[in-house]
């Protein structure tokens, strides 16, 4: 895949591969069958770029696993992360756009969907309980962003590490596939407070390591 112009769709027709479809109910509820019999998957590796600042949108991706982050390049040449999606759509802001305005980055490897913006567009016009049902579920990004910028203005460390398994996780615990690095970008501080933070709450009993992921602990003494 080359890392400047559209890539080419080497994708799996979802009909003809229907055992190889993750079963994302959230997804299937959402579109209507007639998109979702023109959707592709495919399996992307890390490193990988989903498209491109400048290209003009074809599909939607809703990322099933791994994450992909948006990024746009600075003006010191350091690039800065816009958007980390571990699961859900990655580029809906750009559904009406002739452009894309940043980079899609594979940062851990990834299977996707890929949903047709033109069937998009005319499902919306046509459909009016996909269009609520299109509405509800941007309404459900708004509060996850909101949340985010909640979790942003926290004070310390620990304070946002906490939000962040309360409001993300399930059953209190959250995924770490891409990495505590990842996750320090995610939180906003440095990967070194980060694992000062942790090993300071681990000990304290306040959460649990492990492998892949990271979780509240339910037993802990402290309120």
């Amino acid at each position: 895949m080359g890392s400047g112009g559209d890539f080419s769709y080497d994708l799996n027709h979802m009909n003809n591969s229907a055992t190889d479809m993750p079963a994302d109910p959230r997804l299937l509820a959402l579109l209507p069958p007639a998109i979702v019999d023109d959707c592709e998957l495919r399996r992307m590796r890390k490193g990988e770029r989903l498209f491109a600042k400048g290209q003009r949108p074809r599909y939607l991706f809703w990322v099933h696993t791994g994450q992909v982050v948006l990024e746009r390049a600075a003006a010191n040449g350091t690039s800065v992360v816009l958007q980390r999606t571990h699961q859900g759509f990655v580029s809906e802001a750009s559904l009406q756009s002739p452009h894309y305005h940043c980079d899609a980055v594979v940062v851990v490897d990834a299977r996707i969907t890929c949903v047709p913006v033109p069937a998009l567009l005319q499902a919306l016009t046509d459909d009016a309980a996909f269009a609520l049902r299109w509405i509800a579920m941007l309404n459900q990004e708004v509060r996850r962003l909101r949340l985010q910028c909640e979790r942003l203005n926290l004070k310390g460390v620990q304070a946002r590490l906490l939000h962040w398994l309360e409001t993300e996780g399930t059953g209190g615990c959250c995924s770490v596939t891409a990495g505590y690095k990842s996750l320090a970008a995610e939180l906003g501080v440095s990967h070194e407070a980060l694992y000062r933070a942790l090993a300071d709450m681990a000990a304290a009993g306040l959460v649990l390591r492990e492998p892949d992921r990271l979780c509240l602990n339910t037993k802990s003494p402290f309120p």
